[in-house]
């Protein structure tokens, strides 16, 4: 198993797996409709032995409060069913946690299951005065600041990019 970040041949088989993984394609007209706008801040795949793509993590920008802060969303995260229970999404996070941390980015932040989230060093981003647009997200709305600044006097919404309304 192979993780590293996505290269441009890599977006038919990205596509392919989020197709593969969620119900409808959201998720995946998501990925390239953010890809074609430039909107990609970062994205890491996991590729078997024949280099077939497995796993997928993307990051994205994210304003708080209407300022650009160097804070990403992590959305969507995939793993090929069969190679789900076997710690690809935590290596997937990890590898894109430390390469943003590398460029220099403060926070990330992620909506979705907690229990997942959170072992991956995630927490809720309410007990930080943060939220994100969506209704009741709150326990599931989580963050995992990567500076030691990141939530210095920072509160209020979380937004996504507008194509995150569209897709789902």
């Amino acid at each position: 198993m192979l993780i590293r970040v996505e290269i441009p041949i890599d977006a038919p088989g990205i596509d392919a797996l989020l197709r593969r993984s969620f119900h409808g394609n959201g998720e995946a007209d998501l990925v390239k409709d953010l890809r074609e706008d430039g909107l990609l801040t970062l994205g890491v795949v996991a590729t078997d032995e024949e280099g077939q793509i497995v796993g997928y993590a993307a990051f994205s920008p994210v304003a708080v409060a209407g300022e650009e802060l160097q804070w990403v969303g992590l959305a969507p995260l995939a793993v090929d069913e069969a190679y789900r229970g076997q710690g690809l999404a935590k290596k997937l996070v990890y590898e894109g946690l430390d390469s943003l941390n590398e460029f220099g980015y403060a926070a990330v932040v992620t909506l979705g299951e907690a229990a997942l989230y959170q072992r991956f060093g995630f927490v809720p981003a309410a007990q930080f005065g943060l939220r994100c647009a969506w209704p009741d997200t709150e326990a599931h709305f989580l963050i995992h600041p990567l500076a030691d600044d990141a939530l210095n006097g920072v509160s209020g919404l979380v937004e996504y990019h507008e194509r995150f309304n569209r897709a789902f």
